[in-house]
């Protein structure tokens, strides 16, 4: 997944009170805040392939935006109000780079000091104090700024925040749920605020790996969250939400999908490796297919799973071959398979397997929270409630097409007889972290 990122698109004309004036109408405080939102407009929506680009052009930016406040008439920064909101953009402006900068926490700390109520400047000084590394101190500010009102940029980043700090934590369920929770709060205050959906849909992401890999319900509820991101235009610029969607889709095995969220990602950002994604779908698509093209000869086949029949089944459990599985979850079923060969490929998760059954039946296997060396060719493996679909893919005039059983989690898989050993038991992990 994307690295987490803070919330584009969001105003920075918060506590201004302003109701998008002509340029004649604007005061020169408006003026100067109106160059801030260009500023950030450019770090959200300018990707080259050159990331030294995009810093040159944000210091040039930056540097005008300073020029622009400098040029203030006094009497613009008299009151507490005025003088917080000239706080507040300047430590906006200095915090616009990746890095942490002293400087801009100094400024934004003395801009919710003197204008409390500035709910951006509360923002800005947590995600300053999240690149600090002060995660706890963060969320404490997040917190507090949502004590004098609920506001949906907080609480996205506070569901931001969360997710990172589940990260190897002892409380990292919890962590994610609150996430996920106050994702939604945010959603409720605007229903139609893309920004909003895209975060809900990192965060039930994250509830994917989090919870181990095995729930569709939650990848399920990513990909609508998506959707309901892409319905906003405003979000059409944003290169991480299809992405991420992307993601989903491939650990839904959406291939297709995935494919072309990958690409319309890397068109919009070159520097987020989505071009590599494709290829690696690819490449894996084309693996599979030849696996399946190069099934062993009827004799040898036959000589592979003759031991299936010695294997013994639970009484509760229906012996079924994959030509009689139904599409999706079937229940009270199990499908013998006999392990023909590891279809390697570069990603970590999950393992593929062609695997032939009883009736010598050759499909993929594709098999969850296990590790690389749990499974071995030859092997015989029992598949309780197999999870059956048919892989249907096509990309760039080919067209893939193959039988696959899914196994998202250990329990749904004994190894020659055998539960799958603890130390043979994976877990998928996703790295949320600040990248402004």
């Amino acid at each position: 997944m994307s690295a987490q990122k803070p919330p584009t698109g969001s105003s920075l004309n918060a506590g201004l009170t302003l109701s998008e004036p002509v340029e004649g109408d604007r005061t020169p405080l408006e003026k100067a805040a109106h160059v801030v939102e260009e500023l950030y407009h450019l770090r959200d929506t300018f990707f080259p392939r050159d990331p030294a680009e995009k810093t040159a052009a944000l210091r040039a930016c930056a540097d005008a935006a300073l020029a622009a406040l400098d040029a203030l008439p006094p009497e613009q920064k008299k009151s507490p109000q005025q003088r917080g909101v000239y706080e507040f953009l300047r430590g906006k402006i200095l915090d616009v780079f990746p890095d942490y900068c002293k400087e801009a926490e100094d400024h934004l700390s003395k801009a919710v000091k003197l204008n409390p109520s500035l709910l951006d400047a509360w923002l800005c000084l947590g995600n300053c104090i999240w690149k600090k590394g002060d995660l706890s101190a963060a969320r404490n500010c997040f917190s507090l700024a949502l004590s004098k009102g609920s506001d949906k940029k907080l609480l996205r980043q506070l569901s931001m925040l969360e997710r990172s700090m589940a990260q190897g934590s002892e409380d990292q369920v919890l962590l994610v749920e609150e996430s996920i929770k106050h994702a939604k709060e945010a959603v409720i205050i605007d229903i139609k605020d893309g920004n909003s959906w895209y975060n809900m849909g990192n965060a039930y992401l994250t509830s994917f790996f989090v919870g181990g890999a095995w729930d569709h319900t939650k990848l399920h509820h990513s990909v609508k969250a998506y959707q309901n991101a892409e319905k906003d235009e405003n979000m059409s610029l944003n290169p991480d939400l299809y992405y991420n969607c992307a993601m989903a889709h491939k650990y839904l095995e959406n291939y297709e999908r995935a494919l072309q969220g990958f690409e319309a990602a890397a068109l919009k950002d070159p520097g987020l490796g989505a071009d590599i994604e494709v290829q690696k779908i690819t490449s894996l698509l084309d693996k599979m297919e030849n696996a399946m093209k190069g099934q062993l000869r009827s004799k040898r086949l036959a000589s592979l799973v003759s031991s299936l029949s010695s294997v013994n089944l639970k009484p509760s459990h229906k012996k079924a071959t994959i030509s009689t599985l139904s599409e999706g979850l079937n229940k009270a079923v199990t499908v013998l398979g006999k392990v023909v060969l590891l279809v390697r490929h570069d990603n970590v998760a999950p393992l593929y397997y062609l695997t032939c059954d009883f009736d010598r039946s050759c499909f993929i296997l594709s098999v969850y929270g296990l590790r690389s060396d749990a499974i071995k060719e030859g092997d015989h493996v029992v598949l309780l409630e197999p999870y059956y679909r048919i892989l249907d893919a096509s990309w760039k005039e080919k067209r893939y097409q193959f039988k696959s059983i899914r196994v998202d989690f250990p329990e749904q898989i004994l190894i020659n007889e055998r539960a799958p050993a603890p130390h043979h038991v994976a877990r998928a992990s996703i790295h949320a972290h600040n990248k402004p």
